[in-house]
């Protein structure tokens, strides 16, 4: 199933790459179908259950244009969008169940001596991920891709004297329930953090910026009462530990060009639109309601 579940990403990233660089042309639903081997009506059934919108539907989501038109709303500048866009009902936004805590400076200088970290490997609708915890809470996830090993000795490499088990924990369980469309018994996901001050509160801040949003980096630093340190902004946002958790795929470039990430552009394209179309589901739903 997981080898299946990460075929279908690959096609899919595929799919929203090709829609990416051809947008302007207005693919047709054959011509994406064609491009990543399947039939026109498995490629629509397979891009909808991912999405839930139609891939005609979903390219709307990864222009420039819809980009630039988020950020000329402010619809995920200000504090105050979080609290604007679904407190309540199939709208609650993944980030008010967050909960940052930062390590202790003896843990974070001893290389994380004395801790116990439990890591696993989960499927989720971007790729796989390497998942681990202490017992306060996540305090790392990264996509893995093709290389397990190299996953593990990059998780290492951030805490070289930690103990590790391979095991999976209510903590890790709880997090990956982000992915799902049922949240009713998502409890407050605990992040347990390495970071300086600093990051620490740039990660903070990403969590103010609601799922289907967007944000510059100089937004971002004016947030921050930094409206100088768009630079220093940007190298914290990029040494989060946590993807999609802490949503640093929210951020682009003042320009409105999605702009690099960490773990892939195509891949970053996939998380804004997913979530995009996940919140224009739910205002819909709502509606009907």
């Amino acid at each position: 199933m997981e080898t299946q579940n990460k075929t279908d990403y690959k096609r899919i990233a595929d799919a929203i790459e090709f829609l990416k660089s051809n947008f302007k042309s207005q693919p047709a639903l054959d011509e994406v179908a064609t491009h990543v081997n399947l039939s026109p009506f498995h490629f629509q059934r397979m891009f909808t259950d991912w999405a839930g919108v139609s891939p005609k539907q979903f390219i709307s989501y990864l222009t420039l244009e819809h980009a630039k038109s988020i950020l000329a709303n402010k619809q995920a500048s200000l504090f105050d969008t979080a609290l604007e866009t679904g407190l309540s009902g199939s709208g609650r936004l993944h980030d008010l169940f967050v909960k940052i805590e930062g390590m202790t400076p003896g843990e974070y200088r001893n290389g994380g001596e004395q801790l116990i970290i439990n890591h696993s490997f989960a499927p989720s609708p971007f790729g796989r991920l390497l998942v681990a915890s202490t017992s306060k809470g996540v305090c790392y996830m990264a996509f893995a891709d093709e290389d397990d090993q190299l996953a593990i000795t990059l998780l290492k490499n951030r805490f070289p004297n930690a103990s590790y088990i391979t095991s999976t924990d209510g903590h890790q369980q709880n997090a990956m329930l982000l992915f799902k469309h049922d949240w009713s018994n998502l409890r407050s996901i605990k992040l347990h953090l390495k970071g300086t001050p600093f990051q620490l509160k740039v990660w903070e801040m990403l969590l103010t910026v609601p799922a289907g949003g967007l944000i510059t980096y100089g937004r971002l630093a004016a947030q921050l009462h930094s409206p100088t340190a768009s630079r220093a902004v940007g190298t914290a946002v990029g040494d989060n530990p946590i993807a999609f958790i802490i949503p640093c795929h929210r951020v682009i470039r003042s320009t409105g060009e999605i702009g690099k990430y960490h773990w892939g552009s195509t891949r970053k394209n996939a998380m804004i639109g997913w979530e995009a179309s996940r919140i224009s589901i739910s205002n819909l739903s709502d509606e009907i309601i």
